[in-house]
């Protein structure tokens, strides 16, 4: 028999004083499912934190109640086994994070199929939460049946940009100059981060447009600098200038289209360039990854070549590290993980790594070509034969052209529900360049990966969470 099939118990195999019991934990997830499958939107029960980021939710009684049927049904007896009845007496609460105890004992066996189990359930502790009596109808015949695989069920949470967030505040508004936010979207944006006290921003454009917007918004701007400039091209210059002369630190992308701003943040005199080619980097927060994906070059590059893709790749890892990762995986991606010399992007992704790996790009892994599968599926790349460091690790993915990009960051938005971040990198400051789609989620998000920018460029380090300083000093 598999290790990973289990058989059941017949009502004729059954004895008293049969036991079995499972262990599992009460996680976020948990509580989400069982609101939505039972309607019990009680807040008592819902995982949010308080003030200090910490969550008092106290799992629901029936939650905890129906763990005892995963022992009956899949355990002791197992498949095959129908209740009749269960009695609950509830001696305590299962708070979120405590690791449940759920055990049985069969304590009587009646007229054919009847049999009654015992039924508790106790923290790790030995603390008592339930204590029952389950009366069920056990199988007849033996049933031997694999290790079941549920359908993935993603629950739609995004804790990482919370994180990132928390880390800014211990950091000072970063000053951020913002052109033309005269829409209800981009000046709602500043004020909530503002709010969120990541920015302290500059409103650059026309006065009267702006007023109208806030006064729509219902935003009180009057403390606000506000520098009256009609014109956009002339708005997103003076905010470049600003740059230059160190009034601000970061520039942010109002009501005004990317190409007029960029125009002004490439210029050779008076503008934002550094040593590299500019490039644009998502940061996504997708509800199946453990972690932050990096996507680049999704919004300025069109067809970049060797050359543009080295800055491209380099940008990347730099804003990965300055948003804590301490050695990036980057999968340079194609659509086929071998060398094709019918598809240059294959030809280059394997430039790319060799010039990784003699020290030409710096500060992570990099690896390819590789396809989107096996750069995030661990299961993808075995299946595949490929030993790689990154392959099903990836934390940066390198897209081939700005039509790839564009369509992997969107399908994940709209598809796979991820929310968005993002900023320009490569030039002397992070241009912050948000898109009318974006909520307010996704602005304030990218207002701290600038901030978070800003700090490792300024200290050669990352702002890392307080916990993992902690560790580190310990």
């Amino acid at each position: 028999m598999s290790a990973l099939s289990h058989r059941n118990t017949t009502y004729d195999e059954l004895a008293v004083g049969q036991t079995a019991s499972i262990e599992r934990p009460v996680t976020a997830n948990d509580l989400y499912v069982f609101a939505h499958a039972s309607g019990n939107t009680n807040p008592m029960h819902m995982p949010t934190k308080d003030a200090d980021g910490v969550s008092h939710a106290v799992a629901p009684s029936l939650w905890v109640g129906s763990l005892v049927s995963s022992v009956l049904g899949t355990v002791l007896p197992g498949a095959g086994t129908l209740y009749r009845s269960q009695s609950f007496e509830f001696k305590g609460r299962a708070k979120l994070g405590d690791r449940l105890v759920i055990s049985v004992r069969c304590i009587e066996k009646r007229e054919k199929p009847c049999v009654v189990f015992e039924t508790k359930v106790a923290t790790s502790d030995g603390t008592p939460i339930l204590e029952g009596v389950g009366e069920v109808e056990a199988p007849l015949l033996s049933i031997v049946l694999p290790k079941v695989q549920l359908p993935l069920l993603t629950v739609d949470q995004h804790d990482h940009f919370t994180r990132l967030v928390q880390r800014c505040r211990r950091l000072a508004p970063m000053p951020t100059a913002i052109v033309c936010p005269d829409d209800a979207n981009s000046l709602g944006g500043v004020m909530l981060s503002m709010k969120e006290g990541l920015i302290a921003p500059i409103l650059i454009g026309s006065k009267s447009r702006i007023q109208r917007a806030a006064d729509a918004g219902e935003l009180d701007i009057s403390a606000l600098p506000l520098i009256d400039i009609d014109d956009h091209s002339a708005a997103a210059k003076h905010a470049v200038g600003m740059v230059n002369a160190r009034e601000a630190r970061a520039v942010m992308k109002g009501n005004v289209h990317s190409d007029e701003l960029l125009a002004q943040v490439v210029k050779k005199e008076g503008g934002l360039r550094g040593s590299r080619r500019i490039s644009h980097v998502f940061v996504m927060d997708a509800p199946t990854r453990s972690d932050l994906i990096f996507i680049s070059d999704a919004a300025i590059n069109i067809a970049p070549d060797l050359t543009t893709k080295v800055d491209i790749v380099q940008n990347a890892i730099d804003l990965a590290l300055a948003c804590g990762l301490a050695k990036p995986k980057v999968g340079i991606l194609a659509a086929v993980e071998t060398i094709n010399v019918n598809m240059p992007s294959t030809l280059e992704a394997a430039a790319l790594a060799k010039m990784a790996d003699r020290g030409q790009i710096t500060g992570a892994l990099v690896d390819g070509p590789l396809a989107m599968d096996n750069a995030v599926d661990v299961e993808a790349a075995r299946t595949k034969g490929i030993t790689s460091a990154v392959a099903g690790h990836a934390d940066v993915l390198i897209v081939p052209n700005l039509e790839a990009g564009n369509m992997l960051a969107k399908q994940l938005t709209f598809v796979a529900h991820a929310e968005a971040a993002g900023i320009v990198v490569g030039a002397r400051a992070p241009i912050i360049l948000t898109s009318r789609a974006d909520n307010d989620k996704s602005r304030v998000a990218s207002c701290a990966v600038a901030q978070l920018y800003d700090y490792w460029r300024q200290h050669g380090e990352p702002l890392l969470d307080e916990e993992a300083v902690s560790q580190a000093a310990e």
